[in-house]
């Protein structure tokens, strides 16, 4: 096991996807089809185990709702809203790097 907190950041949230999702999440609870029209790249496959992976390692949760069909909302917890800084340093850089390539 790493005692690396750069490692452990990047295990956690450092595929383009789980940013992605992670950032769309910083501004409210959300439904699957939201995000998949959030992020119309991303395959139904990489869409369901990076929401699974990201509630698992505690940073999204997962409601449920007993209703047919049914209702399912993704929404941060309070270590996912952790990392809604980190990510705004990221959007940060990519703006500052787009402008300086232009």
């Amino acid at each position: 096991m790493s005692t690396c907190p750069v490692r452990k950041a990047m295990n956690l949230i450092g595929s383009k996807w789980k940013m992605l999702l992670l950032q769309n999440l910083g501004s409210g609870r959300k439904r699957y089809g939201e995000l998949k029209r959030l992020l119309p790249d991303i395959s139904e496959k990489m869409l369901i185990q990076e929401l699974k992976d990201l509630v698992a390692s505690g940073l999204v949760d997962k409601r449920v709702y007993p209703e047919i069909p049914p209702r399912v909302e993704y929404s941060l917890t309070a270590n996912g809203q952790q990392a809604l800084p980190v990510l705004d340093s990221v959007v940060a850089f990519g703006n500052t790097y787009m402008q300086g390539r232009s």
